[in-house]
């Protein structure tokens, strides 16, 4: 196992190797670009390969009995208290709060098992919005100790080596924020609870029961292709000599590994393709930037409640039903509190999001924001990649790791650099940063490995 990874569904490496000799995979590599992560158990090299799960076989089963939701909602809050109360016993436990539902949940939990010593955390990027709000009021609620985190811009620069060494570069290291503040929010408690993975299992897939193969292949493409690191994995396919149709082969095994997948349910399968293929690849390696630091509890991840999760009939699993009755009934204080994304609503009356009595506050919010910018001169930060990608710092910083990487530049000259740099800039941020942000992984990962081609 990689050091510093979870215990449970996660796919142990055998020998990461760093001595000369190994192949570089670049096929591999291509889907990895494309993606963000590795596919099945793909590595970076071809006598390497990643074991601990035979993805020939269907692990994942949808075996709904039909129910009341309340009943559900009763039975999911008897699993995760177990969960919650049994994992946590006789420790500080450390839980970052959001506006979401998940760690909201998981507050939640630590209110109804009884939890006092726990301490929370919230985390904003610097130039940003008041992200901070929701964790503190949550946190309150729950009579938790409380601390809320500023994420430097830039921060990513005095920590990249580290960051590699700590994910080993299997999937894009950029996005992981609180990578920025983790070694002082640590010395905080005695393991970290996390809700990963809660907004997949206790969600539909966005794609109706009516959907051909081609249709649900179409829809898993849009979830884990990235479109700049495909076109960027077809330039190299090309490159490297290893032919002009990337984008076919792709796609050719996207649909065998969905074909493993044997559950009639077109939602269900969806999840079962992301929990089996792109959760062991990316969530797990990146929960690395918690579970380096102090152990971790996550209560998702839990056999007993994916086994609960392929019990529950779809239709209750849509729209996060279930997580939504669960705080009304378990914790209506908790409830009552803005939902981020539904703001300025909670969960008793989020559904006038969709409705003409929100139109006022989405103006304010819009008038809100430009004069932010406009009275702070700069961009907003609101997503990662723009507070390590944007600006002229950050653009030097780039262009050293891109540009002046003898290694790393025999495997992707810099005139194809040049040009997704020149893309990201001045054609699409939004689309390219994916690009950008693996091409700086695969060349740190090129100098940290002496890799030579």
């Amino acid at each position: 196992m990689l050091e510093g990874q979870p215990e449970y569904h996660y796919l142990p490496l055998q020998g990461f190797p760093k001595e000369k000799g190994k192949t570089l995979d670049k096929e591999a590599i291509l889907y990895w670009l494309s993606t963000g992560f590795f596919l099945e158990n793909d590595s970076f090299y071809k006598e390497v390969k990643w074991n601990g799960l035979d993805y020939s076989s269907n692990i994942w089963k949808y075996e709904p009995l039909e129910r009341s939701l309340d009943e559900i909602v009763d039975e999911f809050a008897e699993l995760l208290h177990s969960i919650v109360s049994k994992q946590t016993q006789g420790q500080r436990v450390m839980l970052a709060l959001s506006g979401g539902l998940d760690s909201r949940t998981l507050a939640s939990a630590i209110q109804n098992v009884g939890i006092k010593n726990t301490f929370c955390y919230s985390y904003q990027f610097e130039s940003s919005f008041n992200e901070t709000k929701y964790g503190r009021k949550i946190a309150s609620e729950i009579n938790a100790d409380y601390e809320d985190f500023v994420i430097p811009r830039s921060y990513l620069w005095n920590k990249i080596e580290s960051a590699a060494k700590i994910n080993q570069c299997y999937a894009e290291f950029t996005h992981p924020r609180q990578f920025a503040v983790i070694e002082e929010i640590q010395a905080k408690g005695d393991l970290f609870l996390l809700g990963h993975l809660g907004d997949l299992v206790f969600d539909d897939m966005g794609i109706s029961e009516e959907a051909s193969v081609q249709e649900q292949l179409l829809s898993i493409n849009r979830k884990v292709v990235k479109q700049s690191g495909l076109e960027l994995a077809q330039e190299l396919s090309s490159l490297w000599g290893l032919g002009k149709d990337f984008e076919s082969r792709l796609s050719g095994r996207i649909e065998k590994m969905y074909g493993r997948i044997n559950i009639r349910n077109v939602n269900a399968r969806i999840r079962a393709f992301k929990s089996q293929y792109y959760v062991p690849r990316w969530t797990n390696t990146n929960m690395a930037f918690f579970t380096h630091f102090k152990p971790c509890v996550i209560p998702y991840y839990d056999d007993s409640m994916c086994e609960f999760v392929m019990k529950v009939p779809e239709h209750y699993l849509a729209d996060r039903q279930i997580q939504i009755e669960y705080l009304k009934k378990y914790a209506p204080n908790l409830a009552q509190i803005e939902w981020q994304s539904k703001a300025p609503y909670n969960l008793y009356n989020f559904q006038k999001h969709k409705t003409i009595q929100h139109l006022p506050f989405r103006v304010r919010n819009k008038v809100a924001r430009s004069m932010k910018k406009f009275v702070g001169g700069s961009t907003i930060v609101q997503r990662n990649w723009e507070n390590q990608f944007i600006g002229e710092h950050n653009e030097q910083q780039l262009r050293k790791w891109l540009l002046n990487n003898a290694d790393f530049n025999k495997l992707v000259p810099q005139e194809i650099v040049l040009k997704y740099l020149d893309l990201f800039k001045n054609q699409g941020a939004v689309k390219y940063s994916h690009s950008i942000s693996m091409l700086l992984t695969l060349s740190v990962f090129c100098k940290q490995n002496n890799i030579a081609e």
